[in-house]
């Protein structure tokens, strides 16, 4: 392959030693991230993906000859770079881990803004990370194909199509465009169109695209192919020498292989034969590689079902890992190939093994996921809803997961949550026994789909409990004892009463306003029929044991309902929104009355 010719005497690296160029695809959801992708390698991993969203990191490698065949550059310009390995990260802002992992390991980016819609909360969150890690990038303003108006030239380059529109499609398009324009110089980025850029490196360029039509598309991969050739060329680190480093995405079961990884190789070159280092469940794993197999180009790791077998890989690239012992292997954990320095690698490991970023609480949720990047990201998401967190492990759901929320007594806090991992046959026939009726176990492959969950059943869970904690608590009420209607005066008395606010039930307790007691209610009855409560303007019969009608009360007396202290500080408190205003009244009287000789009575 030729090479691009020096400047000066800096001293270019060999073709052969140049790794590929790993480009993050970055953006909010549903502005067309996958979809870019899809056109690039012709496939359909949207289609596959849980809620049409992608929910893990995949790695797709473009060869050079397919990039060169779709930007119209073949045999007019020479490239070094081998290709460009693209990956795909998760568009929700629940996945700003997995999209900080992703920025970190890619050499450049591409920032997906759907071009109607402008810049959205995960637009902003991918700008900071893509900032934060100083990594060149080119915004590509996706959805064209989608203005009012607009005549499609499937697979053209950008200036093609925009000189095929009319005026008023051409002036939407230049309004569109200085509007993203005008957010990026906001947010301290200098930044214009593509075709309108001398200088790359001072200003970062928007290409007008669509993943549907591939309008476009030969201009970003143009551009892609132009910032590796620069930045790869001009950084001498970026090799493939040396000994691999990966991190693993995901742990399959293959048939023929057993337990395989698939793995983003970063760094260096991996081997068959080579000792590996990676992350388990419980512990570091060493092991040897057994086989290698690679993803044929343009196909994504993720979904692809036909591999190559080869004796090594270099950096960049996705990889089939098949070695002994890797069932215990932990998604999301680093991979790194030993060299001479195997204790210290081990030690390297195990901390980055402990150093999952979630937030716990004493009480809170149990949460499960399939990977690390996923477990952090849905603790991310919970602590953005302050929903605390009690235990977060990677892996599937267990008969001892579910036994170990069943201890939790705080019934909004027996609940599991399990993010994209499967449920062991013994849990749930644990979760079927009777004695774990009040775990609450939810599951998901889109996290925000599990989130929601969570909060609407919460939501509802928390008014049937304050519904059933109102129902017990004994509540405000006053009567008045109504003259010509004594039934009996006493053992016990009957009497004919209205209630004049508040709510009576049976089984309280009646007292006079300056605190003497009158006896308990024992039976009420409107016309013929019993009743267990009345409220204000009920005119009833009640039963009262204890008192002598014209001694401990008389006909005319207002009395009032004698609320328990502990009864009354949760009326106060916790449950003051759901009295009326008579019952709100009536609690005033009462409380002011205990409190002349007990001022802090009931607080």
């Amino acid at each position: 392959m030729a090479k691009k010719k020096n400047k000066g005497n800096k001293q270019q690296p060999d073709a052969n030693t140049i790794r590929t160029p790993i480009v993050c695809v970055l953006g909010h959801v549903d502005h067309g991230k996958t979809s870019l992708l899809d056109k690039i390698r012709g496939s359909s991993v949207v289609n596959k993906e849980a809620g049409a969203i992608t929910q893990h990191i995949g790695a797709t490698i473009v060869p050079l000859e397919s990039i060169e065949e779709m930007s119209g550059t073949k045999g007019k310009v020479s490239f070094d770079v081998p290709g460009l390995l693209f990956i795909d990260t998760p568009g929700h802002h629940a996945f700003t881990t997995l999209r900080a992992r992703g920025g970190a390991l890619a050499d450049m980016a591409i920032l997906v803004v759907d071009i109607n819609e402008g810049f959205q909360p995960q637009t902003i969150e991918a700008l900071q990370i893509l900032k934060n890690s100083k990594t060149p990038f080119v915004v590509a303003a996706t959805k064209i194909d989608r203005i009012h108006g607009w005549r499609v030239n499937e697979n053209a380059p950008f200036m093609k199509c925009y000189d095929a529109q009319n005026d008023r499609v051409k002036l939407e398009i230049e309004t569109k465009t200085y509007e993203v324009v005008g957010k990026l110089s906001e947010l301290g980025f200098n930044c214009e169109r593509y075709d309108r850029i001398k200088d790359f490196q001072k200003n970062i360029g928007i290409v007008p695209v669509s993943g549907i039509t591939g309008e476009g598309l030969p201009d970003l991969l143009m551009v892609m192919i132009g910032l590796a050739q620069r930045y790869m060329t001009e950084n001498l680190k970026l090799t493939v020498e040396g000994p691999g480093t990966g991190t693993v995405i995901e742990v399959k079961e293959e048939r023929g292989l057993g337990t395989t990884l698939d793995v983003i190789l970063f760094d260096g070159t991996l081997k068959v034969g080579d000792e590996i280092v990676v992350g388990g469940n419980e512990n570091v794993i060493t092991t040897k590689v057994r086989s290698l197999l690679k993803p044929r180009p343009m196909q994504e790791i993720l979904t692809e079902d036909r591999f190559e077998r080869v004796k090594s890989v270099s950096a960049a690239s996705g990889i089939k890992v098949s070695a002994p012992n890797l069932d215990d292997v932990v998604a999301g954990s680093p991979l790194i190939v030993v060299d001479n320095n195997r204790d210290e690698l081990i030690e390297r490991v195990k901390h980055e093994m402990q150093d999952i970023e979630v937030s716990l609480s004493e009480e809170g949720l149990f949460i499960k996921a399939d990977t690390i990047g996923a477990l952090e990201a849905l603790s991310k998401e919970l602590e953005q809803h302050k929903i605390p967190i009690m235990r977060a492990e990677v892996g599937p759901v267990s008969r001892h997961d579910i036994i170990e929320v069943g201890t939790i007594k705080n019934p909004l806090m027996s609940v599991l949550l399990a993010f994209n991992t499967t449920m062991l046959p013994d849990a749930l026939d644990t979760l079927m026994e009777s004695s774990m009726d009040h775990v609450k176990v939810f599951e998901s492959s889109v996290i925000y789909h599990l989130i929601d969950d969570y909060i609407e059943w919460e939501e509802k869970k928390r008014r049937e409990m304050e519904k059933q904690s109102f129902e017990k608590l004994v509540m405000p009420a006053k009567i008045t004892l109504l003259p010509d209607c004594v039934f009996r005066q006493n053992n016990p008395a009957v009497v004919g009463i209205r209630v004049l606010g508040g709510k009576l039930q049976t089984g309280v307790n009646l007292i006079h306003l300056d605190g003497r007691k009158v006896g308990k209610v024992k039976q009420m009855k409107k016309g013929q029929d019993n009743i267990q409560e009345a409220i204000d303007g009920d005119e009833i019969a009640i039963s009262i044991e204890g008192p002598t009608i014209g001694r401990q009360v008389n006909v005319g007396d207002d009395l009032y309902v004698d609320i328990p202290e502990h009864h009354v500080k949760v009326l106060e408190t916790e449950m003051i929104s759901h009295l009326n205003s008579s019952m709100t009244e009536i609690l005033e009287e009462l409380t002011r009355m205990k409190r002349k000789d007990k001022p802090f009575w009931g607080k």
